[in-house]
């Protein structure tokens, strides 16, 4: 039985968010609305133009406020600066990043070309670096700020097909703890979320029906989680509930030990 959506409690109030791959249907809107629900003001960026747009459509009429959308393709430098500097001019000043930026796919390791790998590794890992890199060049300054990175259970577990992404979220596990132990004595924390299996609409174009099954029945509750329930551990680690945590990575899961 899938529980009820959470009601809003004022847990980011009166902060400022950016959200990166915020468009679509995906953990990355469902971060953006729970943290409009939530008090915050966001922008959200995404590499899909018309997506974006709605998006940010959609969250500007529940926030009753504009909402600005951002094109920012992580994997080019220029795209994540140019981001930060928009998010200052509208916001003020970034007190949250959510790092939501990432690329999957399915390929055995003996028949993965150079390209296949480089990709995922450069959207999912450098890409999360280069976000952090820049939210951390605004915010030390500021003596304050929190990140929240996206991770993923295969970062710990094995599975097939997947040496590119398993070894990309991992790093981006490793990232997130260095930079954490960096970052903590300008008063700056870093954690990641580390979701198994998250449902929505992309998930069913990129994965098999048998291959969801599979994951699906894995899960002790023996049924994907939804967005919003990874997006609320998001809001956990960006409010002050979790302020004696840094360098963390929280699985979002229902799997079997």
């Amino acid at each position: 039985m899938k529980p009820a959506y959470p009601q809003p409690r004022g847990l980011l109030k009166g902060r400022t968010v950016v959200i990166t791959a915020a468009a679509g249907a995906g953990i990355g809107f469902s971060a953006a609305k729970r943290c409009v629900e939530e008090g915050a003001r966001v922008v959200i960026s995404d590499i899909h133009d018309k997506r974006l747009a709605r998006a940010a459509d959609a969250l500007s009429e529940l926030a009753g406020f504009a909402v600005p959308g951002v094109r920012c393709n992580v994997t080019v430098q220029e795209d994540v600066d140019a981001l930060m500097t928009a998010a200052v001019e509208h916001l003020g000043h970034v007190d949250i990043l959510i790092n939501n930026a990432g690329l999957g796919g399915t390929a055995d390791l003996v028949e993965m070309t150079d390209a296949a790998w480089s990709r995922v590794i450069d959207v999912s890992l450098t890409g999360t670096m280069r976000t952090n890199r820049a939210a951390l060049q605004h915010m030390i300054p500021r003596k304050s700020g929190c990140i929240v990175n996206n991770a993923s259970v295969l970062g710990w577990r094995a599975q097939a097909g997947q040496s590119h992404y398993a070894a990309a979220k991992a790093g981006v596990m490793a990232l997130t703890r260095c930079a954490a132990i960096e970052a903590a004595p300008h008063n700056i924390r870093i954690n990641a979320v580390a979701p198994s299996l998250a449902m929505h609409p992309y998930l069913y174009k990129v994965t098999s029906p048998e291959l969801l099954k599979e994951l699906t029945d894995q899960e002790a509750f023996k049924r994907a989680a939804e967005p919003w329930e990874v997006a609320n551990t998001m809001i956990f680690l960006a409010c002050d509930l979790s302020s004696y945590m840094t360098g963390e990575v929280l699985s979002v899961s229902a799997q079997r030990a």
